[in-house]
Order: C-alpha cells, then structure tokens, then sequence
C-alpha cells in the first residue's frame, strides 16, 4: 500500500521513532521532502501569491484534522513551509511519513 493511502496512527502515548535508513527508504514515495536533525520532516513549497499558498494550507488543515496529525505550517506571501514530527516520540515516526505523503498528494491550484 503507497504510504498516502495508509491512515495515520498519531502516537499518543509515545510510540517509537523510525531509524534513520527507515525514514531514507521512505522518503523515496516522498516529493521534496528533507530530514532535518535527524528529528523532523520539512518542505517549502512555492507558489504565485499568496491566496493561492493560503488555498493549498486550507485543504492542508482539513486532511490534518481528517487524520488527527497534524504538521506545523508557516504561510507567507508565495509559499508555505511544513514541519512534521511526532511531539510525544520527539522525532519522526510512521505517522509523520504517512501525513508528508497525504500533504504530498494535494494539488496546488497554483504552484
């Protein structure tokens, strides 16, 4: 099953944290995606204006709440930044992979 198909499985009480050639494996059904500290995911998309960043992270935060996971987003005037990781496990979990694919299937209407 691709990993945007899956559904998320937040940890709530913890959980374990992926290995780091687990999370390089991963990353290759993954658009653009960087690990940064070893400790979270993170990706800048661009796009023309700033409505059009503002329309992307709307549909964003509805699948968010959808899968009960969410990213932290920046927004700014033609982009959007996204950090996730796994707060209770401090680090990155299947989880976070799983929603950086589902955020990765969201067509831009403008980007």
């Amino acid at each position: 099953m691709a990993l945007k198909d899956e559904v998320c499985v937040p940890c709530r009480d913890g959980g374990s944290t992926l290995e780091a050639e687990d999370i390089t494996a991963l990353l290759a059904e993954l658009t653009d995606w960087e690990v940064v500290d070893d400790h979270h995911l993170h990706r800048r998309l661009t796009f023309t204006d700033f409505a059009s960043a503002l329309a992307w992270l709307n549909r964003a935060g509805v699948l968010c709440e959808e899968q009960g996971h969410h990213g932290d987003f920046s927004v700014g005037w033609g982009y959007v930044e996204i950090n996730i990781h796994t707060h209770k496990t401090g680090g990155i979990t299947r989880a976070d992979v799983v929603l950086a694919a589902k955020l990765d299937a969201i067509q831009p209407s403008n980007q």
